[in-house]
């Protein structure tokens, strides 16, 4: 009797299942055969039928014998198909989220039998983002990068000023083109399907200009040494630069101001200190505004040639508050009371002041730009070592931007690349909105 009971239960159960899926689903998923056909698509939540749609974004393909549908691809990427979404006339399926090898806008159905059923449908790539400019300060005519996200062409770059310039080739983190005549200081802009992306940077920027060794901020080396910027030799970006080496002197690493340092100091070697804006004394504070400076970065253009590249020997940039490099604030003293900074140069040597390490030859072990400049940007959040390069004992402060250092030697870093005599020239260094 047990048994009988039990084999009942069996039975009945198999028998509602049955009941269950043939009476109170018949719509359920079943896979047929044949060739699908696609009157529309529409968005998923709207019954307003489309042409194209965003990545990621939910679709419903409107048609007949769509259960016939074994893959759906948007151009060549593969789409996730869930059977719970299918019916013989709908499909609901997300746009795949990576950017097509080849864009052929249209979407292709495909049946279990390799049959193929291709339909006019467009991906739309995000926004577009802009990150950066191989050279900020290029002139009309040259040729430059721009850098960012999502830049598929065809895609529409807006100077300023220029009339816009359509590209039509880039793998969507760089664009090609040439600066269009005309072109003025401002932020860029590019356009594509999808929208408007603008740059926080600016082309030709002159906010926050720091030294362009021409005009009002071309002031030259004011530390212990005399050597002062270079006239426009023909390879200038905007008239004079300032140059780090001759193309002679060997760079190894060593403490060798004469070639390889510019430092500015403020102050008028007075006491009490006087500091005159638009003067040799001048802060940098007074030609810049660093209340903000955690989102700010240090610009400026470099050049060097193909004839005498950069191999070995970091670039530290050090910015120091009055305290460290004037007379009438008294210097910082040690716990013995000895002036140990102040008015000289021995902060540079110490882990008190912070600084960047610019090493550009790093990675491949020597470095160039292909005999034309180039922009570089450096966050003012990575001004956070020493001397050594270990972590500096102070941290930056808006009031630490009143000097500059930039000397290219070793420190308390082990020598390391092959020997060289580079010619190192840099122009318009500027303090700039980064983010």
């Amino acid at each position: 009797m047990k048994a009988i009971t039990k084999y009942t239960g069996i039975i009945l159960g198999v028998v509602l299942a049955a009941s269950c899926t043939n009476l109170d689903y018949p719509d359920r998923y079943k896979e047929t055969t044949g060739v699908p056909t696609v009157h529309f698509v529409r968005y998923a939540d709207r019954d307003i039928a489309i042409t194209q749609a965003n990545m990621e974004e939910l679709v419903c393909v409107v048609g007949d014998n769509l259960t016939s549908v074994h893959d759906i691809y948007f151009n060549d990427q593969a789409a996730v198909l869930n059977s719970s979404y299918m019916t013989p006339h709908t499909i609901v399926v997300a746009v795949p989220k990576n950017m097509p090898v080849e864009q052929t806008d249209k979407m292709y159905l495909i049946t279990r039998d390799s049959s193929v059923v291709a339909y006019d449908f467009k991906v739309l790539p995000p926004t577009p983002k802009i990150t950066g400019m191989s050279n900020e300060w290029a002139k009309a005519g040259e040729t430059v990068s721009i850098y960012g996200s999502y830049l598929f062409p065809p895609i529409t770059v807006e100077f300023p000023g220029a009339d816009p310039v359509k590209v039509t080739s880039g793998d969507g983190t760089a664009l090609s083109l040439k600066v269009p005549a005309g072109a003025q200081p401002g932020k860029i802009k590019v356009n594509n399907d999808s929208g408007t992306a603008q740059s926080v940077f600016m082309y030709k920027d002159s906010r926050g200009m720091l030294f362009d060794f021409d005009g009002l901020t071309g002031l030259d080396n004011h530390g212990w040494n005399g050597h002062s910027s270079q006239d426009d030799d023909g390879t200038g970006i905007a008239g004079r630069f300032f140059q780090f080496g001759d193309g002679a002197t060997e760079l190894n690493g060593a403490w060798e101001e004469a070639h390889f340092s510019f430092v500015y100091w403020p102050g008028s070697w007075n006491t009490p200190e006087n500091y005159q804006d638009g003067a040799m004394g001048a802060r940098l504070t007074d030609f810049a505004d660093f209340t903000d400076w955690q989102n700010m970065a240090l610009k400026f253009e470099i050049f060097v040639p193909s004839s005498n590249p950069w191999n070995n020997t970091p670039m530290q940039i050090c910015f120091a508050g009055v305290d460290f490099v004037t007379f009438g604030n008294g210097g910082i003293e040690d716990i013995d009371g000895n002036i140990v900074a102040g008015a000289n140069n021995t902060y540079m040597s110490g882990n008190d002041a912070p600084r960047a390490f610019y090493t550009p030859w790093k990675a491949t072990g020597s470095f160039h730009t292909g005999d034309q400049w180039m922009t570089v940007a450096i966050p003012f959040t990575e001004f956070n070592l020493g001397w050594n390069a270990q972590p500096a004992g102070t941290s930056l402060n808006a009031s630490s931007f009143t000097s500059m250092w930039m000397f290219i030697t070793d420190g308390g870093m082990e020598p390391v690349g092959t020997s060289c005599t580079p010619i190192i020239k840099i122009d318009n260094i500027r303090a700039v909105p980064y983010k």
